[in-house]
């Protein structure tokens, strides 16, 4: 009976163990990285067991005996663990995901690499997923929104580059040139560079960070790493490419011809009655409404075109035992919105070839040529198209005498400009062709293995800018006529910099580790324009003949000029990273600058200090169940900037003519105004806090900063010699708060979704100025711009309103309304109150105040982004608060009476009792007392912007008969809304100050990505 039982159990588990065998299977596959190159090392493991493979060189993998319902975890550093399901499968195809979080992810800093956990400084990184998910010239756009601390203003004009700013204004000629550092070569702009060619962007923003780099570094530095080959990796083809459409959003509304006639009645000026009189005349009554002239222009639509962009990238990567390499191509096309020849286009081929020559010695070269040709708007035709009444055609088959085409002339109306802005985009040409050459080669040999390494780089950009403003001659009548000119520029810049670098990594005792750099660089800046203008061009019909040859040669005279400058300097750095136990951290940099810009004190010295605790690794930290990692940083540094004028003299001697009597008498006057400049000094304080929750899904980033440029080079008025004069004479102030959260979650292997939020406060703040006036002015007279201590940079200062006269009895009660007509002022009901604000009853310069600045005291963006399974979609917003914007093409009417206006002036006017109380009348817009820069003329500049929606779906190659590859298919609508109560096209104005801002457009795009 025993040995039946035992025979029935050894059956029984017989059986279990081929039904086992019978359901396990061998699998084989691939894992890829997030650039789609296979992932060689990569761990796979069968998940609740020991059994496992790492890939070949080739990404591949084989494992056998796995269950059908079995799970595969896939690992490897710096990516996020996936488990896969195998589904009864054989093969697989696993894509890993970068852990943006990972602590053992290395940054790219200052002459080397750190990991992202012993930082000490401020420094963001963006990958290139989300680089490439924004359509647009320039990579730098990619980071509006995502940066804390960042400020990015953007312009439509196809080819121009954005405005960056890191942490605030801190220099008064508002150079704010950032670095970008590609590949270790200096650059001040990066409109050469293909997004798609981008690994990454280090963004440096506190001055411990960014003091390595020293005398260009005061504006901010953005590292960028392009991609590179593997070795042991076969080629592998990608193509990316997009294409799509660009449309103007949120057009201003100009004042119809109904609105246009009624505001020119209202007026009470008999000269624009009868200028609408003459358009009935010309051209007829409206059958709508026989006191309209027949003729209802909407000049913003009549110049605004939907334009197209097109981006196509191609590029093999790979590599041997000893050589990996990376070469591409890129073609990008964007029209312009404004109908005319307005277009942006570049071509570029870009290699990376690095080599073993040796086991201790390496070389690389990098190479790029840039060819772009771009068209510039003609700015005027915004600036007309504003002004242009709406009673007036944009032809006029009655208008004889323009040729070549007949466009109407407002002139022929009565009033006294042409208006129409279409002969300024027809008759002008404006042409800019731009080639780069940018190389660096590098050799690296290892003098002590894996400790000391000598790294010796040279870094040439040679770029050639040639500009050709074509004027073409054109007859508007009414003696309106303009003969052909040309004008030609000749610009070349070549700038070389070689760089010398000794790193010393290692560990002692298995608790310290020190790095040790030191560094010497040379570099050598050089820069030549030729300029000639020539009028009366032969030919001028034909593109053939606009050269100046074919210019009158008398025309030259007083109009060839030709300029050169050379600029060089000399450096050397070190720095210090120390780490104990991955707990204590210290971090040290030291730069010498030699700059031949001054002329005396040539040399800077600049210093940082930056220290770490990483509160997490503490022994009684341990277990604490709510912080992964918890890391408390404070940094300090010191900068120098040269990006400023050289320093120069000024004539000591000048003729001067005055009239004694009724006879005028010569004689000289003579001053001292030599400008004798030395450094910027940039001073930074910065603390921050690093943290990761909730089993490391939510991530805190927080700054506080104090950032002072002392020295701070401004234009000091000198009272006896009547001159202004630029010196070190100020202190300007940034400070501020940044805070980035982020959180991720994979809910199943199929789904994930993540959440992010950043935000930044900036107050800026003039701390010192060395002028006797106590504020230095900007600006024109009529729009003033003031610096004062106490407050921001370029302020906008004027009056302030406090409503509008509704009756005469209202005039009559106030005693300074009573005064201005005593001294001859006219004031009627519609007219704007003014604050009074020293209270002696009359309305003087001395009741001007600050009425904002254009610098935002608040930014902030986010994100949301889900994948579930092969669909993928984004979703990014970004806005500001706290700024200003001069609607100066609106307070341009002091200039002008007889333009029209935009139809928020004219349904929001005021036309009698009541009706408004913060704007003025039609006869009000039209006097000078209400033209004052006020804060009826400065507006608030804040807006909240959808930057970015992209949906994704990835067609994988396995789904497909064949060895077909990964195909992502995309859809993209950037900046589709934009919310703001600003009276423009947009609220992003660079400098504040809205004359004839070019729109900036919404984006839709249609995209695909395949890897052979």
């Amino acid at each position: 009976m025993k040995i039946k039982s035992k025979l029935l159990l050894i059956s029984f588990l017989l059986f279990q163990v081929g039904l086992f065998a019978q359901n396990n299977t061998t699998i084989s596959g691939t894992v890829f990285d997030d650039q789609g190159q296979p992932l060689p090392g990569a761990n796979v493991v069968l998940k609740g067991t020991t059994t496992g493979i790492q890939t070949d060189f080739d990404g591949n993998f084989t494992l056998d005996n796995v269950p059908g319902d079995g799970i595969l975890v896939f690992s490897y550093i710096g990516f996020t663990t996936q488990e896969v399901p195998v589904n009864n499968r054989t093969i697989m195809e696993v894509n890993m995901r970068l852990d943006t979080q990972s602590l053992d992810e290395v940054v790219v800093v200052g002459y080397g690499t750190q990991k992202k956990a012993d930082l000490t400084g401020s420094i963001v990184t963006v990958n290139s997923e989300q680089i490439e998910k924004t359509p647009a010239a320039n990579p730098v756009q990619s980071l509006q929104g995502k940066v804390a601390g960042v400020q990015i203003v953007t312009t439509g004009s196809p080819g121009a580059s954005p405005t960056v700013r890191v942490r605030g204004l801190g220099t008064y000629s508002d150079a704010t040139n950032i670095l970008y550092v590609v590949d270790g070569m200096f650059y001040s702009n990066i409109d050469f560079l293909n997004p798609n060619d981008i690994k990454s962007m280090n963004v440096l923003k506190d001055a411990s960070s960014s003091a390595i780099y020293g005398v260009r570094a005061a504006n901010g530095v953005i590292i960028i790493e392009t991609k590179s080959g593997a070795k042991n990796r076969k080629p592998q083809i990608e193509y990316n490419g997009y294409t799509g459409v660009q449309r103007a959003q949120n057009v201003l509304k100009m004042a119809n011809a109904e609105q246009f006639v009624t505001m020119a009645v209202e007026s009470g000026s008999t000269a624009d009655v009868q200028f609408v009189l003459n358009a009935m005349q010309r051209y007829g009554r409206s059958r709508v409404n026989p006191n309209v002239p027949n003729v209802n222009t909407d000049w913003y639509d009549e110049i605004i075109r939907d334009g197209l962009i097109q981006n196509h990238s191609l590029s093999v990567t790979g590599g041997t035992d000893n050589v990996s390499y990376s070469l591409g191509t890129n073609y990008f096309a964007q029209e312009g919105l404004l109908d005319m020849k307005n277009e942006y286009e570049r071509f570029n081929i870009r290699s990376k070839l690095d080599v073993d020559v040796m086991d201790n010695v390496k070389v690389g070269v990098n190479t790029v040529f840039s060819n772009a040709t771009q068209y510039t708007p003609e700015d005027s035709a915004w600036f007309k198209a504003y002004f242009a009444v709406p009673i007036l055609p944009v032809y006029d088959d009655l208008n004889t005498d323009a040729t070549p085409i007949r466009y109407a002339n407002a002139q022929a109306l009565g009033y006294r400009g042409t208006q129409n802005p279409f002969p300024d985009m027809k008759y002008n040409d404006n042409r800019l062709k731009i080639r780069k050459l940018l190389a660096n080669i590098y050799l690296q040999t290892d003098l002590i293995k894996d400790k000391l390494t000598f790294k010796t780089t040279y870094n040439v950009d040679f770029s050639a800018l040639e500009e050709r403003y074509t004027n073409l001659p054109y007859n508007m009548g009414f003696g309106d006529q303009r003969i052909s000119s040309i004008n030609r520029k000749q610009n070349n810049y070549y700038n070389q910099i070689w760089d010398n670098i000794l790193t010393y990594n290692d560990t002692f005792a298995d608790d310290h580790n020190v790095t040790v750099m030191a560094g010497a660089s040379y570099r050598d800046e050089a820069a030549n324009r030729f300029e000639a203008t020539g009028s009366d061009i032969v030919g001028i019909d034909y593109e053939t003949s606009w050269y100046l040859d074919f210019a009158d040669p008398l025309s030259f005279n007083n109009n060839v000029e030709e300029a050169n400058s050379r600029i060089y300097g000399q450096s050397y750095f070190s720095r210090l990273s120390y780490n104990y136990k991955d707990k204590y951290l210290l971090y040290g940099t030291f730069r010498a600058d030699r700059s031949s810009k001054f002329t005396q004190d040539q040399w800077g010295y600049f210093p940082s200090v930056g220290a770490g605790w990483v509160i997490s690794q503490e022994p009684f930290m341990k277990d604490n169940n709510i912080f992964d990692f918890l890391k408390l940083r404070a940094a300090w540094g010191r900068l120098g900037n040269d990006n400023v004028a050289a320093s120069a003299g000024a004539n000591t001697i000048t003729n001067t003519t005055v009239d004694l009597g009724d006879t005028p008498v010569t004689g000289i006057t003579a001053t001292s105004t030599y400008t004798d400049l030395t450094w910027e000094l940039v001073e930074e304080t910065d603390f921050g806090i690093n943290m990761r929750t909730f089993n490391n899904r939510l991530t805190l980033e927080a700054d506080y900063y104090i950032r002072d440029t002392k020295n701070a080079i401004m234009p000091v008025y000198i009272p006896i010699a009547n001159v202004t004069v630029s010196r070190n004479s100020g202190v300007i102030r940034n400070s501020g708060v940044e805070v980035a959260l982020n959180w991720t979650n994979d809910i199943t292997p199929d789904f994930n979704y993540t959440v992010g939020a950043n935000f930044t406060t900036v107050k800026n703040e003039t701390m010192e100025i060395e002028d006797e006036r106590g504020y230095i002015d900007s600006g024109s007279a009529e729009f003033r711009q003031r610096t004062i201590v106490g407050e921001p940079l370029y302020a906008f200062f004027g009056y302030e309103t406090t409503g509008v006269y509704q009756n005469q009895a209202q005039i009559d009660a106030d005693p300074v309304a009573q005064n201005a007509i005593a001294n001859g002022q006219d004031i009627e009901p519609g007219y704007l109150i003014y604050r009074d604000r020293n209270g002696d009853g009359s309305i003087t310069d001395d009741d001007r105040t600050v009425l904002g600045s254009f610098l935002p005291k608040f930014t902030y963006g986010g994100n949301v982004g889900i994948n579930y399974k092969d669909f993928g979609f984004t979703l990014n917003f970004y806005g500001q608060s706290g700024n200003k914007i001069l609607n100066r093409k609106r307070g341009e009417i002091i200039f002008t009476n007889d333009t029209n206006m935009d139809a928020d002036l004219a349904k929001n006017r005021w036309h009698g009792e009541g009706t408004s109380n913060s704007y003025p009348s039609s006869a009000g817009l039209r006097d000078s007392w209400n033209q004052k820069l006020s804060n009826f003329w400065v507006e608030d500049g804040d807006f909240f912007r959808i930057q970015n929606i992209q949906l994704a779906y990835t067609l994988r190659g396995e789904k497909l008969k064949g060895n077909a590859p990964d195909i992502k298919f995309t859809l993209t609508a950037e900046r589709p809304l934009t919310l703001f109560n600003y009276n423009g096209f947009n609220p992003e104005v660079s400098d504040g100050v809205d004359r004839q801002t070019y729109p900036v457009p919404a984006i839709y795009t249609v995209g695909v990505n395949v890897k052979l």
